[in-house]
């Protein structure tokens, strides 16, 4: 009931952004029985136009686009997904050890960290994506990695302000063990910017896979993936048929509508609605 009537309080925009983010789940989940044909399944000839058995033309193979489109959403997505729930784990973790232990510790960690982001992210993707091979498990390794620096900076950051705080010392007086103090006392009290993070660097990791997949070092074929769906049907742009555009609209939309959560969650969390 208390998430219910805070919902009530959300504004249009935040609305807006819920809607659509639910309606990008429900296609990721039931994509296959939403979408008219297979993912990689040739149906017609190559670039063919709009009609009421392909609805958005064919691409460059022949395969419906529309339908890849909606099994792009379940890759695109999930990937990205998970990926950014890795480089939380990692980023989390390692930012409550640092600020609570410090010490050595924490400049060591540190170090590490400022030595990580002193390359530009997608310079560092391309380079080690290169290196190790472009397969769905070593782009999401090294993203979460290069990831995890921004998320460790940050809770780091909010960690270090309450550690030092009268409740953790009480608990250190009590003989309470680091994992309790990391999960019990410091981790509940930084939940909300850490909640707007996720979904800022839930928009990051979208972006770089699908900026990867067009450059080709992301997401591979035949797998459908909207980045590469925009690379591959580019040549249509020239003939003014905005189809290779239609990929691109949804990575938009979907990280507008992220951003509007967010910008809306760290509004609450900053308590000046109070």
């Amino acid at each position: 009931m208390e998430r219910l009537a805070v919902l009530r309080t959300a504004p249009v925009s935040a609305w807006f952004g819920i809607i659509v983010i639910l309606g990008y789940i429900f296609v990721a989940l039931f994509a296959p029985w939403i979408a008219p044909f297979g993912e990689h399944e040739i149906v017609g000839d190559q670039y063919q136009l709009w009609d009421s058995t392909h609805l958005l033309g064919t691409d460059n193979l022949g395969r419906d686009m529309l339908s890849r489109i909606l099994f792009g959403a379940r890759n695109t997505i999930g990937i990205a997904l998970s990926a950014t729930v890795i480089t939380f784990i990692i980023g989390v973790v390692f930012g409550l050890l640092a600020a609570t232990l410090g010490g050595i510790v924490d400049q060591v960690l540190s170090r590490i960290v400022d030595v990580m982001m002193a390359i530009p992210l997608f310079i560092a993707a391309l380079l080690l994506l290169t290196i190790v091979g472009t397969s769905i498990f070593n782009m999401v390794a090294v993203i979460a990695i290069l990831e995890a620096t921004r998320v460790y900076r940050l809770t780091r950051a909010v960690a270090k302000d309450v550690v030092v705080l009268d409740f953790i010392e009480s608990a250190r007086l009590r003989g309470e063990k680091l994992p309790y103090l990391l999960r019990s006392e410091i981790l509940p009290n930084i939940t909300a910017p850490l909640a707007a993070e996720f979904g800022l660097r839930f928009c990051f990791v979208f972006l770089l896979i699908a900026a990867l997949s067009f450059l080709g070092l992301g997401i591979q074929p035949p797998t459908a993936d909207w980045g590469s769906m925009v690379r591959e049907n580019s040549s249509l742009i020239t003939f003014g048929d905005i189809t290779p555009l239609l990929p691109a609209a949804a990575i938009g939309l979907l990280t507008i509508a992220v951003n509007f959560v967010v910008d809306w969650m760290l509004f609450r969390a900053s308590g000046l609605q109070d």
